[in-house]
């Protein structure tokens, strides 16, 4: 089992958990996170003409645990959802995946793959 994380654009996060969907991952949960990447945060315009730099940035954190074998196309269906067309900008996210040992379901005690 693998665990993915990604860092989203908050308004790309319908069309993730759609893609995730179709590529058979039922399960993930999100929340909005603020911090800062490579991007460096932003710089944000105010009405009068001036503008002011904003270190963090938000972001959508998305995570999912799944089989080894559904790592290729959860990881494409991520990608091709969350990429500025047509060869991506600077903060369309990162996707972080790392190895899960074992999962329990509580209600049931069941363990493993079955769990998940």
């Amino acid at each position: 089992m693998i665990k993915i994380e990604a860092i989203v654009r908050t308004e790309r996060i319908t069309q993730v958990t759609d893609a995730l969907v179709a590529a058979g991952c039922g399960g993930f949960h999100y929340h909005n996170v603020t911090g800062q990447g490579q991007q460096r945060g932003v710089e944000v315009f105010t009405g009068r003409g001036g503008s002011m730099a904003k270190a963090a940035v938000v972001k959508t954190l998305l995570v999912t645990v799944i089989p080894d074998a559904m790592k290729d196309a959860v990881v494409e269906a991520i990608v091709s959802a969350t990429r500025t067309p047509p060869d991506g900008l600077i903060g369309d996210g990162k996707i972080l995946i790392s190895p899960v040992t074992d999962a329990v379901r509580v209600r049931t005690g069941e363990t493993g793959e079955s769990a998940i």
